[in-house]
Formats: C-alpha cells, sequence, structure tokens
C-alpha cells in the first residue's frame, strides 16, 4: 500500500506540474487522471488525461506498474486514497 500510494503520489506531482507548464487548470487534470487510473485502463490514460504528452517507454512501463497496484487495492481502500489526494491537493487539514 505505501509503495503504490508513493507511486502515485510521484505520478500526481509529475502530472500537475506537466498541467501547471501548460498552463491547464491543474485539478481538472488531476480528476481525469485519477477517475481513469482507478477505474480505467492504461490505454484510456494515454488516450485521455496524458493524450498531450509524449509518453517513453520507461514511462509507459512505470505506469503499467502503476495501474497494476491501483487493481491490486481493495474497493475501500481506493475510495480512501482518493479522499486523501482531493484533501491533499485542496490544501486541507484534517485537523
Amino acid at each position: 500500500m505505501k509503495r503504490s500510494s508513493a507511486l502515485l503520489l510521484a505520478a500526481l506531482t509529475v502530472l500537475c506540474t506537466c498541467g501547471l507548464a501548460t498552463g491547464e487548470d491543474t485539478e481538472e487534470l488531476f480528476m481525469d487522471f485519477l477517475q481513469t487510473l482507478l477505474v480505467g485502463s492504461t490505454e484510456e490514460l494515454y488516450e485521455g488525461p496524458l493524450s498531450r504528452y509524449n509518453i517513453n517507454a520507461d514511462a509507459k512501463a512505470a505506469m503499467e506498474e502503476l495501474k497494476s497496484c491501483i487493481d491490486g487495492l481493495q474497493p475501500m481502500h481506493k475510495a480512501e486514497l482518493v479522499k486523501l489526494l482531493v484533501q491533499v491537493l485542496g490544501g486541507q487539514d484534517d485537523a
């Protein structure tokens, strides 16, 4: 779980940075990416949220591994991960 969370956070950091660099709404890009990552296929990632980016072979291999980790999570863990990431993205504290 820690490994998949770390991979997801790293991927989202890169994705959000790319979104900021292109002037795209980062929150919208994040939500599209996350939704596709959680319920779609890697092909849908490349055709959807990542379609504007040149994804090299190593990055594709990393996305396959990340998707495999996400697919292995229990549904309730996926839901909690989404809540956490939305909270972090929104800058909200849990306190």
